[in-house]
């Protein structure tokens, strides 16, 4: 139980911070510090909570704990549990922003780039993928355990700076829905891509660590 709630917080945490600094920094392509404002405030609340969530391993994105399944670095009972508690976490994150700043803002939640699915999908497939290659690498030997965090953190940072300017960045389907449940209209229209997109990712690059990188340690 104690490992789903710290998922439940982490979730939270990114979500909040992360969404939250999107809409208060008027994040934007016209606005480049609140673009890369935001970029690093969903970054460091991973470095964040990656040093205070020791007993779950702070996935806080059921993408990650997808690859970690298909790793077999997790198990099924474990996964269930942590995919609830991360899109609990989300949702009351979601709740509180919408209570704090309103729904008319956005919310940060995450978009078509142009209405175009097909280009919105392969975008949050190549980011997911790249994060994910990060994850299962840097975790993948203990003695890199006291740096995992910082490096997961910068990727997810630099993921950001590429992908908000077409998608707003999800990469975690946890952190889309949260949001998007209160936003409504074309966040919610529009969701099932960021939940499958950033699946579809993460389950890619279990593959690619299996077959090539993890042969190569």
């Amino acid at each position: 139980m104690k490992k789903y709630l710290q998922e439940l917080i982490g979730t939270f945490v990114l979500t909040f911070f992360g969404c939250g600094t999107a809409v208060v920094s008027q994040c934007s392509t016209d606005n480049y510090a609140g673009y890369l404002i935001t970029a690093l405030a969903f970054g460091l609340s991973i470095v964040a909570m990656a040093y205070a969530l020791k007993a779950s391993g702070c996935h806080i994105n059921p993408a990650v704990s997808l690859a970690m399944l298909i790793t077999k670095k997790m198990d099924a009972k474990d996964f269930v549990g942590y995919v609830i508690a991360q899109i609990i976490g989300a949702i009351i994150a979601g709740a509180m922003l919408a209570a704090i700043l309103g729904k008319e803002t956005g919310l940060g939640t995450n978009g078509l780039y142009e209405g175009k699915v097909g280009v919105s999908m392969l975008i949050e497939i190549i980011l997911t993928c790249v994060f994910l290659l990060t994850i299962l690498g840097v975790t993948s030997k203990k003695e890199w355990g006291s740096v995992a965090g910082i490096v997961i953190g910068l990727t997810l940072t630099f993921v950001h700076i590429l992908g908000i300017a077409f998608t707003g960045t999800s990469v975690n389907p946890a952190r889309s829905i949260g949001p998007a449940l209160f936003a409504g209209g074309d966040a919610i229209k529009c969701l099932w891509v960021f939940i499958v997109a950033p699946l579809i990712g993460a389950a890619l690059a279990a593959l690619i660590y299996k077959g090539v990188l993890e042969e190569a340690e």
